[in-house]
């Protein structure tokens, strides 16, 4: 499909520093909601490119998801006329600042809330009961009480 180049850069542009481009399938949409360029050329160009292999498509309910390849990133970057240290966003590692936890006291402090629940009583001892293979009520041995 022809296109003005500018519109084309635009698009191109905006993968690269993204890594993903989302579309919805109107073909009638004038304007693309990320891209100042119509959503019809949205759609074509990156047609274009996942037909040479340089994005990855997923289409789901009337929307379509391209992801750019290893291929597609160095396409993009000999075409924008990019330097490699420039790589998509989805490529970056995130850094997440190191968020105060609230830390478990060793030891207890009083606090008779924490010795309640499975696990609390460390003596357990199942006594059997009621379904198959339970020693209760007048089947088998009879129960016997530890002290």
């Amino acid at each position: 499909m022809l296109m003005p180049k500018k519109n084309r850069v635009a698009i191109f542009e905006y993968l690269f520093k993204e890594g993903v481009l989302v579309a919805k399938q109107d073909f009638t949409a004038p304007k693309h909601p990320d891209i100042d360029v119509p959503n019809l050329h949205v759609i074509k160009a990156l047609t274009s490119l996942k037909s040479q292999g340089y994005v990855r498509e997923q289409f789901a309910w009337r929307h379509y998801y391209w992801y750019l390849t290893n291929e597609g990133i160095q396409y993009l970057r000999d075409y924008l006329h990019l330097p490699a240290e420039i790589v998509p966003a989805t490529l970056k590692r995130q850094t997440r600042p190191e968020t105060s936890r609230a830390k478990p006291r060793a030891g207890g402090g009083g606090d008779k809330k924490a010795d309640v629940g499975a696990g609390a009583e460390p003596s357990f001892q199942f006594r059997g009961g009621f379904g198959r293979g339970g020693g209760g009520f007048g089947r088998g041995r009879p129960q016997q009480q530890q002290e």
